[in-house]
């Protein structure tokens, strides 16, 4: 197994334990993504695995179904992406995007790992659950968003950047990054 693969699998477990912790009375509230609700921030993240298999695979992404067993859904989609990365043909098929040609498997890597990271958190943090992030991820996503911190600042991406506090951990700067407060500032 590649270290893309096993990282994909951490942070897609990560977040699909959050999932399994949402109680009933939660999907409807609020997020820091302000946007969405528990609810669409799960459905996002899902479908969004959906889009990334889809490029690769050429078989058009799955709808999720907004009222259906979110969890399963969640199971399914992660499945067919670890699927893919373990195939050798499809993980290393060049896809296009909006990050330009690349190899599937660094697709997974660079975008699919650290979107899912960022609302691993919020979902967390929506849920009144453990907000802690696998760090090999979290340092990865750094080094793949730091250097497009400008292009990533437009409607429908991240928030404004927050300063960090000097002595703030790679978790926090991550966060602090993606125009999230975590709990301290």
């Amino acid at each position: 197994m590649s270290e893309v693969a096993a990282r994909y699998r951490r942070v897609a477990d990560g977040f699909g334990r959050r999932l399994t912790g949402v109680r009933e009375d939660q999907w409807n509230g609020p997020t820091p993504c302000t946007e969405w609700d528990v609810r669409a921030l799960v459905v996002h993240v899902i479908a969004t695995q959906g889009r990334v298999v889809a490029m690769v695979t050429g078989a058009p992404p799955p709808e999720v179904e907004e009222d259906g067993d979110l969890a399963a859904q969640w199971s399914t989609a992660t499945a067919s992406v670890t699927a893919a990365l373990d195939d050798p043909e499809l993980s290393s098929k060049t896809v296009g995007g909006s990050f330009g040609e690349q190899p599937f498997e660094s697709l997974v890597s660079r975008l699919l790992c650290s979107d899912t990271i960022f609302h691993t958190w919020d979902l967390a943090r929506a849920t009144g659950q453990d907000e802690a992030l696998d760090r090999e991820a979290v340092e990865k996503a750094m080094e793949f968003l730091e250097p497009l911190d400008d292009a990533i600042r437009r409607p429908g991406g991240f928030a404004p950047r927050i300063d960090p506090p000097p002595d703030a951990d790679v978790q926090i700067r991550l966060l602090n990054f993606g125009g999230r407060a975590d709990r301290t500032t």
